[in-house]
């Protein structure tokens, strides 16, 4: 008789009851949403990033569907940090970490934010947003060791929960960029984030987004996503989130053996809506159980096999 095999992720400290985690931005903004994404069978989940003051975003259109893809620029609009915490006071009690997600135009903002949600047991961890590909003042901060490293810094220094910095593959070395954010204090990383693009009316002769240009998530991105996981943990040795146009189990296997500790799921969600979370455990099981394995920590970082 075969035992099923065990999906639980432990890290930071944190128990995560398998690796599939909602990431940022496609949904996360209310708590009967967050709450209905662990009810689908999320391990976790992460907001929507939320800064220290309400911001409206960009105007409409916002996001395009490409069919290999998806193309936003909705410009990070949030109710701001207080008014989001009266949010995410209700879920107290939930079952899974909830993971905050956050983004600030400056150290003084982060130091700010850091202080308030240090109190605030409902948060596990935070997730800092340095990558924001269509988004002046944050998408900068990225592409800069020395602003992600100074960064970090200054939030692990006033915040005492474990942070996960979001990084982007819009840049030259994207190891050089965890090894500044890893230098500053950063708990674990996510990579990666979207991809800076944009898409044209021919029609009218005029960029689709009102924010002309926006970040590219799905599909298309997967493989620049499992390339950035790669890279960081044959460099590092810190947890990786992988995100990225992850759509299957096989995908998820496949970051895992990249070495990703977990991983986070967007844009399919878009597509397949909450079904997808069971549908892609199913095929985790299957896929263990019919190699073998008896957990997802036997299949992790396979592929740096010499």
């Amino acid at each position: 008789m075969s035992i099923e095999p065990t999906l639980n992720v432990e890290t930071l400290g944190l128990r995560f009851r398998n690796p599939l985690i909602l990431a940022a931005g496609i949904l996360g903004l209310t708590a009967p949403i967050l709450k209905r994404v662990i009810e689908s069978g999320a391990g976790g989940v992460v907001t929507k990033s939320i800064g220290l003051k309400p911001r409206k975003g960009h105007p409409n259109p916002t996001i395009v569907d490409l069919d290999f893809g998806l193309l936003n620029s909705m410009g990070l609009p949030n109710p701001g940090l207080e008014e989001f915490m009266k949010e995410l006071e209700t879920l107290r009690g939930l079952e899974a970490p909830i993971i905050l997600s956050i983004y600030a135009f400056s150290e003084d903002e982060l130091v700010e934010i850091g202080r308030i949600v240090s109190d605030f047991d409902v948060v596990s961890a935070v997730e800092l947003n340095v990558s924001c590909p269509h988004v002046d003042g944050i998408s900068e901060i990225a592409k800069n060791p020395v602003l992600v490293e100074s960064y970090v810094r200054a939030l692990k220094r006033h915040l005492d929960k474990p942070v996960i910095v979001k990084l982007s593959p819009n840049v030259s070395d994207i190891v050089r960029i965890a090894e500044a954010a890893v230098d500053g204090g950063a708990d674990a990383l996510t990579a990666i984030n979207t991809v800076r693009a944009m898409s044209i009316d021919i029609e009218v002769g005029r960029p689709v987004l009102a924010g002309i240009f926006g970040g590219l998530s799905g599909p298309a991105i997967r493989p620049i996503a499992v390339r950035c996981v790669y890279e960081i943990t044959e460099s590092l040795n810190v947890p990786v989130f992988g995100c990225g146009g992850i759509e299957t189990a096989h995908d998820v296997i496949e970051f895992l053996m990249a070495g990703a500790t977990a991983v986070q799921l967007g844009s399919v969600i878009a597509r397949g809506g909450l079904r997808v979370f069971k549908r892609i455990l199913k095929g985790l099981k299957d896929f263990l159980e019919r190699r073998g394995y008896s957990s997802i920590d036997e299949v992790r970082g396979l592929a740096h096999r010499r």
